[in-house]
C-alpha cells in the first residue's frame, strides 16, 4: 500500500503547481478548434451521422494542429493532433466509398424509400436484403398466373413492387393483392422451415407485375446470421397477414352455412355444420298422439332410419 500511495503521490505532486495563469485568453484557432468540437461530438448514427462527427472532429483536430504550430510552439502537442486528424479523414474517405458503394436499382431504391427507410433500417442491412434476392426483380406479364391451387410448391417469398394480382380459390375471388405487399405470406406462416407445401390459392397478374422474390432456403440462412433481420420480416409478414385478412369477405354464402376464407390450409375451405333440431321434451311427445291440434305443430321426434 505504501507504494502505491508514493505512486500516486509522486504522479500528483511531482511537477509544480500553476502559481499564476495567463492573463491573455487563447487565440480564436483554438477557440474554433474547441467548438468544433462540441458540434462534432453531437452527431448521430448512421453512415450520415459518421461522415458528420468525423468530418467536424476532423477540422478540430487540424485546428489544434495550427494552434500548437503557431502560438504553443510544441511539436508534441502538434503531432499528436495531426495524427487524429489523419485519422478522421481516411475514416471520412472511407465512409464516403461505403455510401457511394451501396447504390440499387431505381425499383429497389423506391422500396427502401417506401417500406424499410421509415422503419429506420440502415442501408448496409438493406444491402444484405437485396443480395440474398440476388438483387433481381421479376416480371409477370398480365393474366400469367404467379402460383396455381394445388400445384405450385411454397418455396419463395415474394414482394409485389408494381401491378396487382388477383387472389382467387376454386375459381371464386378472394382479394387483389397490392404493390409493397407479400404476395405468400400467409403460406410462408403456415409452414416451418423444415417443411413443405403447396398453394391453397390461385395468384393471377390483372397487369404487367414486377416483384422480389427471395428462395426459402435462402431467406432461412439469412435469418440464422441476422436475428434483427429475421424479426424484421416476421412483423413485416404479419402486418401483411392482417392487411390480407381485412380485406377479404368476411363471409361467403355457401348453400346453407357460411364459409370462412383466410388463406391459410385447412381452414380456408371450412363451412359452418347446420344446427340440429332439438328434441321436443318428453311431456309434449304424450300429448302429440294422434292428428296436432289446430294451431299447434306436431312436435314428435322424427324416427331414427
Amino acid at each position: 500500500m505504501g507504494e502505491n500511495a508514493s505512486f500516486w503521490e509522486s504522479l500528483i505532486y511531482a511537477h509544480p503547481t500553476c502559481v499564476t495563469w495567463k492573463q491573455e485568453a487563447e487565440g480564436s484557432i483554438y477557440h474554433l478548434a474547441s467548438i468544433l468540437f462540441v458540434v462534432g461530438f453531437m452527431g448521430g448514427s448512421g453512415f450520415f451521422g459518421l461522415l458528420y462527427v468525423f468530418s467536424l472532429l476532423g477540422l478540430g483536430f487540424l485546428c489544434s494542429s495550427v494552434w500548437a504550430w503557431l502560438d504553443v510552439c510544441a511539436a508534441d502537442i502538434f503531432s499528436w493532433n495531426f495524427i487524429l486528424f489523419v485519422i478522421c479523414f481516411v475514416q471520412f474517405i472511407y465512409v464516403t466509398y461505403q455510401v457511394r458503394s451501396v447504390s440499387f436499382d431505381k425499383e429497389f431504391q423506391e422500396l427502401y424509400s417506401a417500406l424499410f427507410q421509415p422503419l429506420g433500417i440502415s442501408l448496409t442491412v438493406y444491402r444484405k436484403i437485396v443480395l440474398c434476392c440476388d438483387a433481381e426483380v421479376v416480371t409477370l406479364e398480365k393474366e400469367h398466373c404467379y402460383a396455381m391451387q394445388g400445384k405450385t410448391p411454397i418455396d419463395k417469398l415474394s414482394l409485389l413492387v408494381s401491378g396487382r394480382i388477383r387472389v382467387t380459390v376454386d375459381g371464386e375471388f378472394l382479394h387483389y393483392i397490392f404493390p409493397l405487399q407479400f404476395l405468400d405470406s400467409p403460406e410462408w406462416d403456415s409452414l416451418r422451415p423444415t417443411e413443405e407445401g403447396i398453394f391453397q390459392v390461385t395468384l393471377t397478374a390483372e397487369t404487367d407485375c414486377r416483384y422480389v422474390a427471395w428462395r426459402r432456403k435462402k431467406l432461412y440462412l439469412l435469418f440464422a446470421k441476422h436475428r434483427f433481420i429475421s424479426r424484421l420480416f416476421s412483423i413485416l409478414i404479419g402486418s401483411d397477414i392482417a392487411e390480407k385478412l381485412y380485406a377479404l369477405n368476411d363471409r361467403v354464402h355457401v348453400g346453407k352455412g357460411f364459409r370462412y376464407d383466410i388463406r391459410l390450409p385447412n381452414f380456408y375451405h371450412t363451412s359452418l355444420p347446420e344446427t340440429p333440431p332439438v328434441p321436443p321434451p318428453r311431456r309434449l311427445q304424450r300429448r302429440s298422439s294422434g292428428r296436432p291440434r289446430p294451431g299447434v305443430p306436431n312436435c314428435s321426434s322424427p324416427r331414427k332410419q
